[in-house]
């Protein structure tokens, strides 16, 4: 479904040149992706395609952070540098090509090291919603890790190498109210209809044309009523009201065939799950302050709705799947739902205005807009708390985890372990592997390897193949690998800044040789 026609010809023009994406995550999400500020550390090749993942679907601005010149070498595996920018600062002329794929975009570039803004303008990353770092250098990671962590600033740190790449997000807390299940269920209060829907219920004759809804709901509270009121609660017990539905039918009656099928996906809907109820008993939920952001506020909100007037039950979202059925009918039964929605939602959106009176903040901090959205989504919000990264480097850190996946068959855990070598070798030569041997560092970063096992209190061992691969492109990027890489950064941009879908969690590895990907919790 496309967005609603908009209301002046500029919003138009937009609407039609971002359509597809904004059937992906709405004008909401389109806004606060227009909104976003997105800082680079370092243009290369991966750095650059990150870039434009989020360029083309329109981000507010982006601003590069790069001290190097352009080389040849660049050249050859960026796209957005020519034999013409050799020479020029890598940073300007690659915010310049990036600029020309989206007029809407805002670009800007620092001339300068990262280490000289971490330890003369730590405040300088405020302005950005997220940080991506490609190639940096392992004191590099844990300084930026740590200042990034005490502003809540999320973080991406990235390496394309060979064939093989890796990405690793930090975010110390991040809310998501549009989680986008795969599996979605629609909540249709059958087990605890409220006034409304029994009033249209009881008034509603049971025909070919109404809606499915309809004839499941009068034909289970007809099961119900033979079965001491009780709801079915095992498969048997669905089944026999399959059974009831089909000895209403008179011939092919296709709203009946859909609530025949409907019967096994349509009960449970109103309980809070065990996610949402550890949200709502999450101490930034109970005791909110004048730090709280507007979702906690709004997650206050929701649970005092499901204390007192949702008695258990969560707000009604108000939505309602297609059925087959007379429009008239549908249209009715779709209202009926939408009227109790729009009723709770008041009823929550009170109470955050209350809430927000009483800690003193702006009123217009959180819309009746937002909270429609937050309750419509109340079943599936979430809050991601990450690791930080600087974390990593300390002995002992996550070992199980590691162990375990070194003992997985074809797991890439080796490759991450090789990769971390890597960084270890740039501290400690000075240089890249393989950049003038692949042999001499080859062993190299085998016994740096080794040496990161045994702190860990691993016993395991690193291919002498996996070693050699990472030596042999002498630290050069392949443009395939690293496009594969920046597209898929850039979706976790896109969902961190939008606040919708689940970020990863937290570390994604890539070998393209084999077109093998994995994610690790690290």
């Amino acid at each position: 479904m496309s967005s609603p026609a908009p209301k002046s010809p500029e919003l138009s023009d937009k609407s039609r040149k971002y359509d597809r994406q904004i059937r992906l995550w709405g004008e909401h999400g389109q806004t606060l992706l227009e909104n976003a500020q997105i800082c680079l550390i370092n243009a290369t090749a991966l750095g650059a395609e990150v870039l434009k993942g989020v360029v083309l679907p329109g981000i507010g601005g982006f601003t590069i952070v790069d001290h190097l010149m352009v080389t040849e070498e660049d050249v050859g595996c960026n796209f957005f540098l020519d034999l013409g920018s050799v020479g020029q600062p890598r940073a300007k002329r690659c915010m310049q090509l990036l600029r020309e794929l989206n007029p809407d975009v805002n670009g800007d570039y620092i001339d300068e090291h990262v280490e000289q803004l971490i330890e003369n303008q730590p405040d300088f990353f405020r302005s950005f919603d997220v940080i991506v770092a490609t190639s940096i250098s392992e004191r590099t990671i844990v300084r930026l890790s740590n200042v990034l962590w005490e502003q809540s600033i999320p973080l991406i740190v990235a390496r394309s190498i060979g064939f093989y790449g890796v990405a690793r997000l930090q975010v110390r807390e991040h809310c998501v109210v549009e989680m986008h299940p795969d599996n979605k269920q629609t909540d249709l209060r059958l087990e605890h209809p409220f006034e409304g829907l029994r009033k249209h219920m009881d008034e509603t004759e049971l025909t070919s044309k109404v809606p499915w809804l309809v004839v499941l709901y009068k034909v289970l509270y007809e099961w119900v009523a033979a079965h001491d009121d009780r709801f079915p609660a095992n498969y048997r017990e669905k089944y026999e009201v399959r059974e009831l539905i089909e000895t209403k039918m008179s011939g092919e009656q296709e709203n009946f065939e859909e609530a025949i099928k409907a019967v096994n996906s349509s009960f449970g809907g109103g309980k809070p799950s065990s996610a949402v109820m550890e949200i709502l008993e999450d101490n930034r939920c109970v005791n909110i302050n004048k730090e709280s952001n507007s979702f906690w506020i709004m997650a206050r909100a929701l649970k005092d709705f499901v204390n007192n007037e949702g008695k258990g039950l969560l707000p009604v979202p108000g939505v309602l799947p297609d059925m087959t059925a007379d429009t008239i009918s549908y249209i009715k039964l779709q209202n009926v739902y939408r009227s109790q929605a729009a009723h709770d939602a008041e009823i929550v959106f009170r109470r955050a205005r209350q809430l927000l009176k009483e800690l003193n903040k702006p009123n217009d901090l959180i819309t009746e807009k937002d909270v429609r959205l937050f309750c419509r989504e109340a079943a599936n919000i979430a809050v991601v708390r990450g690791s930080k990264i600087a974390d990593e480097f300390e002995k002992g850190h996550r070992a199980p985890n590691i162990a375990s996946g070194l003992e997985t068959p074809n797991s890439l855990m080796a490759h991450y372990l090789v990769l971390r070598a890597l960084d270890r070798f740039q501290a400690e030569y000075g240089c890249v592997p393989g950049e003038s041997e692949a042999e001499s560092d080859t062993s190299r970063i085998k016994s740096l390897a080794g040496k990161m096992l045994s702190e860990l209190g691993i016993g395991a061992l690193i291919s002498d193949d996996l070693v050699y691969e990472i030596c042999r492109y002498g630290g050069a990027e392949i443009h395939s690998i690293s496009g594969y890489m920046g597209g898929c950064i850039a979706h976790e941009l896109i969902k961190l800044v939008t606040k919708q879908y689940r970020p990863l969690d937290n570390t994604f590895i890539y070998d393209g040789s084999t077109s093998q990907t994995e994610v690790f919790k690290l």
